[in-house]
């Protein structure tokens, strides 16, 4: 490897490149660190590869993995909504609304989620039957709770209604991130508070919703193991009952943790786009950097100047 050598400058100085030690002997242990896991994973045949390859597309796995997708779209699209509506209480004028969005987020962000779970799993212990009538009236129906609450519908409150409150406080954070001159501004045209939020806030505030949502879908993927304790058919509970019956449990979860690895990658690609679309208008045009200041005419012995100041260029909303 050729040594860049120390370019002469014509003041008579010499500029000598930096050498990093540090990051060479970092970059040598975690290169090493790698290679001994590599050679660990393919040598140790423990980890059986090949029944590793045998289940990876078994008909069982992927249909708990379809469940596991179809239980994370769903829980996110309920939790979105839920949080706008808490953020949109918590920052209202109204104390009862504002208390009661408080108490919510409060409760499920306070409580482990596996907890809520079993709770919503175990519901009909505590009301066995669900009535429908005029309050203090006479009941007009009455289900049974056990028909209604089943492993999927216990799975979908316990994970939507958690994310809601986790992204009421993401919302809010983002409205709140906006400046008050613009609702002021949309006042001033005659803009009700309704109109004022879906046209003019909640778009500028998407920008800062986006990427801890995208987190949020990431960990409501992972979240959704948890409903193996309700017993609900997703990935994780797919392989624990194939890995019950063939005793090859560490190969069966690898076929787990590969299919969440892949689905990981997948929303992680989509979250960047979604992120790079909503920063137009905001972010410096790739490429372009800002001119280099004048230098002084009078050299280098005259006393410091005021630099203009130089804005990035930035990309035209669209």
């Amino acid at each position: 490897m050729t040594t860049r050598a120390p370019e002469p400058q014509a003041n008579g100085l010499v500029i000598v490149p930096a050498r990093y030690l540090g990051r060479w002997i970092a970059a040598v242990a975690v290169v090493g660190i790698l290679l001994m896991l590599i050679y660990s994973m393919f040598a140790n045949e423990r980890f059986h590869w090949d029944v590793v390859g045998e289940y990876l597309f078994a008909k069982p796995v992927l249909a708990g993995l379809g469940r596991t997708l179809m239980l994370t779209a769903i829980s996110m699209l309920i939790g979105i909504v839920l949080g706008i509506v808490v953020a949109v209480c918590r920052l209202s004028a109204n104390p009862i609304l504002s208390t009661a969005a408080w108490a919510y987020s409060w409760f499920f962000r306070g409580t482990p989620l596996m907890v809520q779970l079993l709770f919503w799993f175990f519901l009909a212990a505590l009301i066995p039957n669900i009535g429908l009538g005029i309050p203090f009236g006479p009941e007009l129906l009455s289900i049974d709770t056990n028909s209604v609450i089943s492993p999927f519908t216990a799975a979908l409150l316990g994970l939507s209604l958690n994310e809601g409150a986790y992204m009421g406080e993401i919302v809010r954070s983002g409205i709140r991130s906006i400046a008050s001159g613009q609702t002021e501004a949309a006042k001033a045209i005659g803009m009700s508070r309704m109109q004022t939020m879906r046209r003019v806030i909640l778009p500028q505030a998407m920008r800062v919703i986006i990427p801890p949502t995208g987190n949020e879908t990431i960990g409501m993927l992972k979240y959704t193991s948890l409903v193996i304790v309700i017993g609900y058919s997703e990935l994780l509970t797919s392989v624990s009952i194939i890995y019950s019956r063939n005793f090859q449990t560490i190969p069966l979860l690898i076929v787990a943790a590969i299919w969440y690895l892949a689905v990981t990658a997948v929303l992680s690609v989509g979250q960047y786009f979604v992120e790079r679309h909503f920063e137009r208008g905001f972010s410096p045009i790739k490429g372009k950097k800002p001119a280099a200041p004048a230098a002084s005419a009078a050299g280098p012995g005259a006393g410091p100047m005021a630099a203009p100041s130089i804005e990035p260029e930035l990309e035209p909303s669209k």
